[in-house]
């Protein structure tokens, strides 16, 4: 569960389909609880398949805590004990190291295991940190962020390639000293959806029905949308799937507050996304500041869904909004403003909102398609062997 994972599984099956052997390092699931789940609990080390593809897990000091402490704990533990597949990763013979950030100190253990195994070691930057972390409030700019900010120059320099999830992050690579970069977007499976598509029955009702499936936490703001925005008043709805640390806040919110068309869902697994999303009329993609160089994973999914997107999230993700003609772009924090764009599309017509729908199918099949996406970086790969 989660966009990350989902990205790097369709990543990894779509290099798997090329001809690529695939090893992965990973920890034991713990997300989105911040709790190991039951199985996997109590062990150091454990050998794991998925789809033929061979996982090692190792053990960590999982949390979800919203304090940066027991976060950075968390993330140096996994540091750790993934050094304890050195032995694995040797045996593997890898052409490639590929190292997901963040967290950023991971990529101190993949350029090791990389050394020590003859590899060319490959950081896969889906947000630039320590600086998301600086404007999200979670670390200040003090001693630690500068300690951080020259860890992530060296791990730059230092690597082969780095991979950039938008074009903001490719920028700040090359100026970092990146001897390589690659844009490698998020992007979507797009088939899943399009198989799909003339089999999903949607409910005829008379509001527009608007659906934010993802994460819970500080950096989406959902509970403040709950708090600040009456849909119901608007002639909307706004269904929530997801987990998270908000998520028992926004549940008790919504149970005190029954009337403002705010309904909270269980989760859904991976395989449901497609169905769940198109059910709905229109995406809700909120943050609470622009983070610089992060596409949420949600618009381009809400693409291939054919939802038209409401962002309030700045950056590229609005930039991508507007030039691909798939949505409203919102100021993070405007409520007014954002209450005001829900009332003008729920009151749109229906022809109208149907070309943004045909924009948004058309740019997920086109442009923001994984198939697309791996295969530029199978050919990348390729070249530097």
């Amino acid at each position: 569960m989660g966009a990350p994972q989902s990205r790097l599984y369709e990543t990894v099956i779509g290099l798997q389909k090329r001809g690529w052997e695939i090893l992965i390092i990973t920890a034991m699931p713990n997300y989105p609880t911040g709790r190991v789940f039951d199985g996997y609990r109590g062990l150091f080390s454990m050998k794991d398949e998925k789809d033929g593809i061979d996982v090692r897990r190792y053990a960590l000091y999982a949390s979800h805590s919203k304090k940066s402490f027991p976060r950075i704990v968390s993330m140096l533990s996994f540091g750790f004990t993934a050094m304890f597949s050195l032995a694995k990763v040797r045996a593997f013979r890898p052409s490639y190291i590929i190292t997901e950030s963040p967290p950023l100190t991971l990529g101190l253990t993949g350029l090791a295991l990389a050394r020590i195994a003859g590899a060319r070691h490959i950081m896969n930057i889906s947000d630039i940190w320590p600086l998301s972390a600086l404007r999200l409030g979670a670390i200040s700019e003090g001693y630690m962020y500068k300690r951080l900010e020259k860890l992530e120059r060296y791990l730059y320099r230092r690597s082969f390639a780095c991979m950039g999830q938008s074009s903001e992050i490719t920028e700040r690579l090359e100026k970092s000293g990146s001897k390589r970069t690659i844009l490698f977007r998020n992007g979507v499976d797009f088939n899943r959806f399009e198989q799909i598509r003339d089999t999903v029955q949607k409910e005829s009702v008379d509001r527009l029905r608007i659906v934010y499936a993802g994460l819970l936490g500080i950096a989406q703001g959902v509970r403040d949308i709950c708090r600040h925005i009456d849909f119901a008043s608007m002639g909307a709805e706004l269904h929530i799937y997801g987990e998270g640390s908000q998520k028992n806040e926004i549940a008790e919110y919504i149970r005190k507050n029954p009337k403002k068309g705010i309904y909270l869902h269980k989760s859904v697994p991976r395989e449901n996304i497609p169905a769940t999303l198109m059910q709905y009329d229109a995406t809700l993609i909120p943050l609470v500041t622009p983070i610089y160089g992060a596409i949420p994973s949600k618009i381009y999914e809400a693409m291939a869904a054919g939802l038209p997107i409401i962002f309030s999230g700045g950056g590229e993700g609005e930039r991508i909004i507007k030039e691909y003609k798939t949505g409203w772009a919102c100021t993070p924090g405007d409520y007014a403003e954002i209450s005001a764009r829900i009332k003008e599309v729920a009151a749109m017509d229906k022809e109208e909102l149907n070309k943004i729908k045909a924009n948004c199918i058309r740019s997920a099949r086109n442009v923001f398609n994984r198939e697309i996406q791996v295969e530029h970086l199978n050919q990348f790969l390729l070249k530097g062997k």
